[in-house]
């Protein structure tokens, strides 16, 4: 008995010291902040501490696509580990927007999250919590309550400044636009704007016992007392989406269009009341409320001189406002992305230089720009609208890949419009289009993981495109020279000038032929009815380039053409349908995936339409998750083929290099019809 004492007394040291530990890495069950505790609170991301204390978690005068999140340093314990049933808490915080222009960014967040970088949080309005994969994904373990300051129709937002409560993915469980009930209103709705730039006061209180969530925001201001009546009251257990130790803090994005936003104070209690913020003790803002520039005085004697140059100055101002007038009409506020000034995009590319010229991109010449205050490459296609074909093309790249999100997808950074001229502002892939890589530089090619890779990427571009997107969008111009390349020789799928839009399960019903001469599926060129499955042919046929470093058609004696499609058809009808393989490959290549996309590349560009697959198949077919049809072989192909010969010359046209297109109206029906 004496020994195990003694023993346990020599322990004792130890057993205490584990302990002292274990409870130094638990957060406190309550804390306030004014302004940053760079001892309890840690940033990440773009977020930064201000002059007077106060954490801005975007800025406005920064570069886009930025994310800044601000956590308590220490995990909380929310849930009971004896029943696991998610412990009361309460917080309030206080917060402020600003814009940085006439539009917003995205907006910000509170968040119980079980990690303080999510991993592959994306900006815009993914709010830097998620992605395209973890959205909606009960993996995530997040809950959160946005503050949304733009109106994501993905999302099933109500508007573009409202409150919602999120689990695990970005559309509401609930939602309202943000505002407070008062009794000076009769109990009605007082609204508030976000972007006022007015601090705004918010509630976030649990009660684990009755499973209610509460969210309640009013002004921060002096005379306001908490509103009686939340905003949003929720019923619903949180043990479902928490872990039992969880991060508590915020995160705030924005994509094209900057903003600030800011957390200037913040209370928290677990299983408690939070204390109350004495917002007097709130730091103070650069742009904040009753802070005036000053006025400097000036004399009689210089009177006269001051009125010279601000004459000077307003002659100045007018030239250069006639050399950079831009065009700006209604449409543009509900489909436009952030518009840049015509002025920067001018300065970017020094003024439309040759030695800036990259290349012609669809109806207009694509420049290398860099912008003048973040630095930022880009590429600028500046397309003149004299032709209506140049203003349809515009207005649909604006209203269909501006608010599309996906990383195979080239992003359009913003836009501008000025007379004469439509410039789209794009990120500037270093690598430039794919078709140079496999027809244009002999003694610089791509290996054949690159090529498999860049496949892969564009069949994930046109998947996100056809079924995953919350309206269908056939691309109508799929080919190597619409693929780019980034830094890595990443894939991305652009030039939406010919873009169609339809709702999901629609058959969308089109009367014009638009594409180009090699592209152009057979039943397309007979009813000019565009579908998912005339973008497969196209894909198809982009597939048999990639493989074999050939074009559609090539000329061999004047004036017999060769057909790619024929040519491979052929070779595998023989058993040798891997000797169509690009040969500046030589033998390294992977023999059984390049036998995957000849036969795909066969099976997406089939003379019927029936015979050919999805996009969701498609990506099985080339992850080798599902083989290719049994029944699909050379010789069902060659019998539909047959007697085509003429048809189909006319489907290819000549010459190949020009762009042969009729582009469609489609979505700018409503624009371009009163003559725009």
């Amino acid at each position: 008995m004496c020994a195990a004492m003694s023993c346990v007394l020599k322990l004792l040291p130890f057993i205490l010291l584990l302990y002292l530990n274990h409870a130094s890495a638990q957060a406190q069950d309550g804390f306030i902040f004014y302004g940053f505790d760079n001892k309890s609170l840690e940033l990440n991301g773009n977020a930064t501490v201000g002059d007077t204390g106060y954490i801005r978690l975007t800025h406005s005068d920064g570069p886009f696509y930025q994310k800044g999140r601000l956590f308590y340093s220490l995990p909380l314990q929310i849930k009971n580990s004896s029943n696991g049933s998610v412990f009361s808490f309460s917080t309030t915080f206080v917060v402020a927007f600003t814009k940085s222009s006439q539009a917003t960014g995205d907006g910000m967040a509170f968040v119980i999250s079980p990690t303080k970088d999510p991993p592959g949080a994306m900006p815009s309005q993914f709010l830097g919590l998620f992605n395209i994969t973890t959205n909606l994904n009960p993996n995530s373990h997040i809950v959160a309550v946005e503050l949304d300051t733009i109106q994501t129709p993905e999302f099933s937002d109500i508007d573009n400044n409202h409150v919602g409560i999120d689990f695990n993915g970005l559309i509401s469980n609930v939602s309202a636009t943000a505002g407070y009930y008062s009794d000076d209103n009769g109990g009605g709705l007082t609204k508030l704007l976000f972007l006022s730039g007015d601090p705004l006061q918010l509630w976030v209180e649990y009660d684990g016992a009755e499973t209610q969530l509460n969210v309640t925001i009013a002004p921060a201001v002096a005379t306001m007392t908490k509103p009686k009546r939340p905003l949003l009251s929720l019923k619903q257990d949180l043990s479902e989406f928490l872990l039992e130790e969880m991060y508590v803090g915020f995160s705030a994005s924005f994509g094209a269009i900057r903003s600030d936003h800011d957390v200037l104070a913040w209370s928290f209690k677990m299983n408690g009341q939070a204390e109350s913020l004495d917002l007097s003790r709130l730091p103070t803002l650069p742009s904040g409320p009753g802070k005036k520039p000053p006025v400097l005085p000036i004399s009689l004697p210089f009177a006269g001189v001051v009125v010279g140059l601000l004459l000077a100055w307003l002659i100045v101002f007018i030239v250069r406002k006639i050399k950079y007038k831009e065009v700006l009409e209604d449409w543009e506020v509900q489909y436009g992305p952030h518009r840049f000034s015509y002025r920067n995009l001018f300065l970017a590319t020094n003024g439309f230089k040759d030695k800036e010229f990259l290349g012609r991109g669809g109806f207009g010449r694509v420049y290398k720009g860099v912008l003048p205050k973040s630095k930022i490459q880009v590429a600028v296609k500046r397309i003149s609208h004299d032709s209506t074909q140049g203003m349809r093309e515009f207005i649909a790249e604006i209203a269909t890949i501006g608010r599309l999100r996906h990383p195979n997808l080239v992003r359009l950074q913003g836009y501008c419009r000025r007379k004469g001229e439509l410039l789209l502002v794009y990120d500037f892939m270093s690598n430039g289009s794919l078709d140079k890589f496999i027809f244009d530089q002999p003694k610089l090619t791509l290996n054949w993981e690159q090529r498999f890779k860049i496949i892969k990427d564009v069949a994930s571009a046109l998947l996100y495109l056809h079924e995953q997107w919350v309206q269908v969008i056939i691309h109508r111009d799929i080919k190597a020279s619409n693929v780019l390349l980034d830094s890595e020789m990443n894939g991305k799928l652009g030039d939406f000038g010919l873009a169609k839009l339809s709702e999901q399960g629609v058959d969308p019903q089109t009367s014009y032929l638009a594409g180009t001469p090699g592209y152009i599926a057979p039943e397309l060129a007979r009813t000019g009815k565009s579908s998912t499955s005339t973008d497969l042919f196209a894909f198809g046929t982009f597939l048999l380039e990639v493989a074999c470093g050939r074009r559609p058609v090539e000329l061999q004696e004047e004036p017999e053409k060769v057909f790619l499609v024929d040519w491979v058809t052929d070779c595998w009808a023989r058993g040798a349908i891997l000797g169509t393989v690009d040969p500046k490959l030589g033998e390294e290549f992977v023999a059984e995936e390049a036998e995957l996309v000849l036969k795909l590349g066969l099976l997406c560009s089939h003379p019927l339409a029936e015979a050919r697959p999805t996009m969701s198949a498609v990506a099985l077919y080339l992850e080798g998750e599902v083989r290719l049809p049994e029944d699909f072989s050379a010789k069902s192909i060659a019998e539909e083929n047959k007697g085509r010969t003429k048809e189909r010359a006319e489907l290819f046209g000549s010459p190949l290099s020009e762009r042969e297109t009729i582009p469609m109206l489609t979505l700018t029906e409503k624009f371009t019809s009163s003559g725009r």
